[in-house]
């Protein structure tokens, strides 16, 4: 059995300890009035440049001044109070992508599970107690995401503007989407969600270890049938959840492609955890019977579904950028104008890496490619992930600073403290599993 060494509890706590401070100094040093958001916009030239910084405040001053002439100094007065909403609003979407990032990422693990004993995989038994204790983290980290939600249902922020009643009364679109787009529907839609993702992991995980002890093969059988039924319930749920939690942040906009985007997101990054986890354990004398094999397995998986991403990103990029209708292509517009580095560099980190690292079949079994490779898919993806959140919420005042590294962070430290109790309180190798023995002797 695994133990939770110290050396690691204590390095996790320090991450939450570091990345605690950072997300409280986020709060503090946020702007509390109008004067002040000016006074950070003059001053901020960091993660633009510059020319860019020098370029935007020419341009807001050319822009502030038109509006003054033409429309008088209320508009101007609800443009700055705009940037101040927006400033303020910088720490709660450094907290609220962390915290969907390594959620997603035990939500895509939960996926990886359900389809490997729905299937009756017989090469990866031997990775059940991994990705076990990976989906332990659902609970904390969708209760934390729930709360955030919860708050922004209270207007403790100004991160989903369709909760805004005034905005929603001087937008007729908005108005037309009010029967789905409503705060009470849409926490019970939340509710619903975590229910039945956590109320799975956990039957399942019971079903699991009751199988080791058991003289027959009913609790595997029976976790088969609940894992079958549970595929459909999660395909529907993730896509729902994906309009809810991440595209609605820009209500105006939508992509009939948006749920199947954020699935191959959250799949990569998921799978991507399971082998970095599993190599880790490994080097610690564990998991002796898990071979090159497995790992190549693996990373096939992280390197198909990278391509399976890509493939998702160009269909709705691509199509969006040639039809160039108004309401649609605007998302991508100020996604190349302001988010440039981050918006291609996404690109690049989630697929001309996967695919220049591990095309080789042979580098696929060398541990410390695959977790270079995992290194830059997380990366990768977490900007997937603030590319989607950030330009709706805090517009071109974006930069990477001390709410997001201390959120990134935090949620780090709570990940792996949280996995790895969870992977210490069973053993690592199921007993009595049907294909355990073929699971043992996979080759590849």
């Amino acid at each position: 059995m695994y133990t939770f060494s110290n050396r690691l509890k204590i390095a996790s706590i320090v991450l939450m300890i570091v990345g605690l401070l950072g997300i409280i100094g986020g709060f503090v040093m946020a702007p509390g009035t109008i004067a002040e958001a000016k006074e950070m916009v003059a001053s901020h030239d960091g993660g633009h440049g510059d020319a860019h910084a020098a370029e935007a405040e020419h341009a807001t001053k050319e822009n502030n001044h038109a509006v003054a002439e033409a429309h008088g100094e209320e508009h101007d007065s609800s443009h700055d109070q705009h940037l101040l909403d927006q400033l303020k609003n910088r720490p709660w979407a450094a907290l609220y992508v962390a915290a969907f990032f390594f959620f997603m990422i035990s939500l895509g693990v939960l996926a990886f599970y359900a389809i490997q004993r729905a299937a009756q995989a017989g090469w990866s038994p031997l990775l059940f107690r991994v990705m076990e204790g990976i989906t332990a983290y659902l609970v904390p980290g969708g209760i934390i995401v729930f709360v955030i939600l919860l708050l922004s249902v209270l207007h403790m922020n100004h991160l989903f503007i369709w909760m805004d009643e005034t905005v929603v009364a001087h937008d007729a679109l908005l108005q037309g989407k009010a029967g789905y787009l409503n705060p009470t529907f849409f926490l019970i839609r939340a509710a619903i969600f975590l229910a039945g993702w956590i109320g799975y992991r956990e039957y399942s995980r019971k079903l699991s270890i009751a199988q080791d002890a058991s003289d027959d093969d009913s609790n595997f059988k029976l976790n088969f049938r609940v894992s079958a039924g549970f595929l459909v319930f999660y395909l529907i749920s993730e896509s729902i959840m994906s309009w809810d939690w991440i595209m609605s942040v820009e209500p105006h906009w939508f992509s009939t492609l948006f749920g199947w985007y954020i699935f191959a997101s959250m799949f990569v990054s998921g799978i991507t955890v399971i082998a970095m986890v599993t190599i880790y354990l490994k080097s610690k004398g564990h998991l002796p019977d898990v071979n090159n094999s497995h790992i190549h397995d693996l990373a096939k998986f992280m390197f198909g579904i990278s391509i399976f991403w890509t493939y998702l990103w160009f269909s709705q990029f691509m199509l969006i950028w040639y039809s160039n209708i108004p309401e649609e292509v605007t998302y991508y517009v100020t996604r190349i104008a302001d988010y440039r580095l981050p918006f291609f560099g996404m690109v690049a980190m989630n697929f001309l890496f996967p695919v220049l690292l591990l095309m080789n079949s042979d580098y696929k079994r060398i541990n410390w490619f695959v977790i270079l490779t995992g290194i830059v898919i997380l990366a990768g993806h977490y900007m997937d992930i603030f590319n989607a959140i950030m330009p709706s919420t805090v517009g071109e005042n974006w930069f990477i600073g001390i709410p997001e590294i201390g959120a990134v962070l935090f949620f780090a430290g709570l990940f792996i403290f949280w996995i790895f109790r969870a992977i210490s309180t069973q053993p690592l190798q199921p007993k009595r599993n049907p294909f355990i023995e073929e699971s043992r002797h996979f080759h590849y």
